[in-house]
């Protein structure tokens, strides 16, 4: 589809650059250290993360259930891949947070996202060296931005000097990019604010999970996650009540954590099957639940009066590439974009705090 194309979405791999690919996501990484500073200077503060710069830390532990029980023996041998190939309970830390580089007011609309890392050290995981597992969600299905190339347009807009001028210098279809993935992540950001732990989060991009499979996770939080009404007047009114549930409540929240399997000769884009390529590159493009549901395989649930102290918190980071395995592995162009920045943006943090420490 034509118009589709022109609006960032790719059809097969010649739509794709992928000889620049390279260059485009070093160019990703640099733009995205001057939209750290840029926070950072702008709020008169010091660095904090590139993304989801406000959150708050707990702790958790991660279950992974018996997934051979009440399915077929097909599904089954599909789902026990990886950390999921055994029932395990694991410890894990979790970070709330909402997506935007600045520090603002839980009360603005902005995406939230749910972070975790599981501690494998202790378990069958160890032996076969695995040490880590890390997971990012956000409680969008979707990422607004489609692939490496939208990334780029997308960031140079964003730290451009003025953004109308920066905007207006790209080529065309980088235009249509940056226009589409500013709309789509303004409808994702206009949303009823709720508490943290009532809310669903998608990984929004796709994951290896054995040799042969690809998937998508959510986390689907309890109906009965208890909860109070949140206080509007209250800048971290979000965190507070995350805070508050963690010490007052007695019946911790819990996220069922599931698996979503790419089938592509079922899946379909409108009205039309894609290959496996399609789904994969393409961030923006839902994988509809009612073409491939979702699988529980374990649970997060947090734990009593285990928030992380602020100076704790902060030396917390989350990597779904260096944190993963072979077989778990994080694919397409905006997990290969990514990385790089997330890898900059978090030295940049760590230096900075270096600097700040006094000596001893």
């Amino acid at each position: 589809m034509a118009l589709t194309r022109w609006f960032g979405v790719t059809e097969s791999d010649a739509d794709r650059i992928t000889a620049t690919e390279q260059s485009v996501i070093a160019e990703i990484a640099e733009k995205s250290l001057l939209m750290q500073t840029s926070a950072a200077a702008k709020q008169h503060r010091s660095l904090c993360r590139g993304t989801h710069a406000s959150g708050i830390c707990v702790r958790a532990q991660f279950e992974i259930f018996d997934v051979t029980a009440g399915c077929g023996p097909e599904l089954a041998t599909r789902l026990a891949k990886g950390i999921f190939a055994a029932p395990g309970v694991y410890p894990a830390v979790v970070r709330f947070a909402n997506a935007d580089s600045n520090i603002n007011s839980d009360f603005k609309p902005d995406v939230r996202s749910l972070s975790f890392s599981v501690d494998l050290t202790q378990g069958e995981m160890a032996r076969e060296g695995w040490s880590r597992q890390d997971f990012s969600m956000q409680n969008a299905t979707t990422l607004p931005i489609n692939d490496s190339t939208a990334f780029l347009a997308t960031i140079k807009v964003l730290t451009a000097l003025n953004p109308l001028a920066g905007l207006w210098s790209l080529p065309f279809k980088d235009k249509l990019r940056v226009v589409r993935t500013l709309a789509l992540a303004e409808l994702q950001a206009v949303q009823k604010i709720r508490p943290y732990q009532q809310l669903r989060y998608w990984s929004t991009v796709p994951f290896r999970h054995g040799p042969d499979d690809v998937v998508k996770f959510s986390a689907i939080p309890s109906p009965e996650n208890p909860a109070r009404p949140l206080r509007k007047g209250n800048p971290k009114g979000l965190q507070d009540e995350l805070t508050r549930h963690i010490t007052e409540d007695s019946q911790m929240s819990r996220f069922d954590f599931a698996v979503q399997f790419l089938d592509a000769a079922r899946m379909t884009y409108w009205g039309q099957k894609r290959d496996a390529n399609f789904w994969i590159e393409n961030a923006s493009v839902e994988w509809s639940e009612a073409e491939a549901p979702f699988h529980r395989v374990a649970r997060l649930t947090l734990l009593k009066n285990s928030q992380l102290s602020p100076e704790a918190s902060e030396t917390i980071y989350f990597d779904v590439t260096g944190n993963s395995t072979p077989n778990s592995k994080p694919v397409g162009s905006i997990n290969r974009a990514r990385c790089p920045a997330e890898v900059a943006s978090r030295r940049a943090r760590a230096q900075g705090n270096a600097q700040r420490s006094p000596v001893n």
